[in-house]
Order: C-alpha cells, then sequence, then structure tokens
C-alpha cells in the first residue's frame, strides 16, 4: 500500500490543509496486529474498548454506523446474538454480520458492567451521557489501539479497522462478491476499490483453478 506525504501549497500561498499529512487508502490491519491490540486490552481490563474493537473487526461497520448501534442491535439484554442486521446509513441498506464467540463474551462484559440497557446506545459518549460515541472519539481510539502495538497512528484510521476482516476473507478465500455482501457495497466495482484489488492478485486465484 503505498501513501504520499503532500508538502505543496494551495494557491494563494497557504500550507495546503493537508500539508503534511498522509492520504490515500488506510491499510487493514494484520491478524497478528489484531490479536496484539486484542491482548492489550483484556490486560487493561478495558470492557468497552474491547467491545468495541472486537465489534468493529466483526461487524465490518462504518464508523457512523458502528457507533450509533443500541444494545437491542445485538443484544437482548446481555444475551448477545451471534447475528445482527443493521440499516445503514450512507445507503439505507441493511446488512448483516456475523458476531463471533469472543466478541458475544466481550459485549456481555461490557453491557453488565456498564448497565446498559436494551434501549441505551451501545456505546454512549463520555462527555454526553445522553448521546453515542461520536465519529471523532472513535477515531482517537482507533490512533490509541494502533499506538499501544508499536503503529504510526498517523497512518491507520477508522477504515483500517472496517477493512481488516474483509481483507483477511479476500485473501483467504478470494471470494469478492462475498466480501461485496458483508461490506454492503452496491456495487462490484466499489469492493475492488476497497480492497485494493490489483491484476496480480487476480492472475494469482486464477493460478489455482485448472481447467
Amino acid at each position: 500500500m503505498n501513501f504520499s506525504r503532500m508538502l505543496n501549497f494551495s494557491n494563494t500561498g497557504r500550507p495546503a490543509w493537508n500539508k503534511g499529512k498522509y492520504i490515500g487508502q488506510k491499510p487493514p490491519l494484520k491478524l497478528k496486529e489484531v490479536w496484539s491490540i486484542r491482548t492489550h486490552l483484556q490486560l487493561e481490563i478495558n470492557h468497552r474498548d474491547l467491545a468495541l474493537f472486537n465489534l468493529a473487526i466483526d461487524s465490518k461497520l462504518r464508523a457512523c454506523d458502528l457507533v450509533s448501534l443500541f444494545v437491542n442491535d445485538v443484544a437482548l439484554n446481555s444475551s448477545v446474538h451471534s447475528r445482527a442486521v443493521v440499516r445503514q446509513r450512507k445507503t439505507g441498506r441493511p446488512v448483516q454480520f456475523e458476531i463471533t464467540e469472543q466478541t458475544r463474551e466481550a459485549l456481555s462484559a461490557w453491557i453488565t458492567n456498564s448497565r446498559r440497557q436494551s434501549a441505551d446506545y451501545l456505546f454512549p459518549s463520555r462527555t454526553d451521557g445522553t448521546d453515542h460515541l461520536s465519529t471523532r472519539q472513535y477515531a482517537r481510539l482507533v490512533s490509541r489501539w494502533v499506538t499501544l502495538i508499536g503503529l504510526d497512528a498517523k497512518l491507520y484510521g477508522t477504515h483500517s479497522i472496517r477493512r481488516t476482516k474483509a481483507s483477511l476473507i479476500y485473501r483467504k478465500t478470494g471470494n469478492i462478491r462475498a466480501v461485496q455482501l458483508l461490506l454492503g457495497h452496491s456495487k462490484l466495482e466499489s469492493t475492488v476499490r476497497y480492497l485494493g484489488v490489483e491484476v496480480e492478485d487476480a492472475l494469482t486465484i486464477a493460478e489455482q483453478i485448472e481447467v
């Protein structure tokens, strides 16, 4: 994955808004990095962050959809579902996702310890208890998580978390259509761009098929 650092100036002679910032697609986490972050959060006994991180990986939801989840979207009281369906804000289309056992355990612990009720936001804002965690607050948490394991926070973002499991599924199966459904994309081309699928990837998959 290539990133460029913008050092140019705007037409007004003032520094451009993206001066010194990395642009381009944020890379997904590798499997070992996922487990490293998970282990750090477990050692911290950080129920909220562990539940949020695990659910973000499993759900593959955009940040705006993830932070606005209610408890009853994923659980009945503290009994967490194995699957859930959420309507995406951006597209209005429903998307279904799996909730793995370790994520269910983390969510159950968080809901119980925080005394969340069914109609409550799953991840409330700590600055406003009546609202949900903001996407900006979530982005700060992502920066903290990647920093915990020695990664450069400037290179990663909330889309890194969304792309992680989708990328792992694609690398393992080569099934872009399955990933498209899991991400809730309406067009296959969007999934191809999102995953950064290259010709080399397609050739590698083709070489494994004998006709």
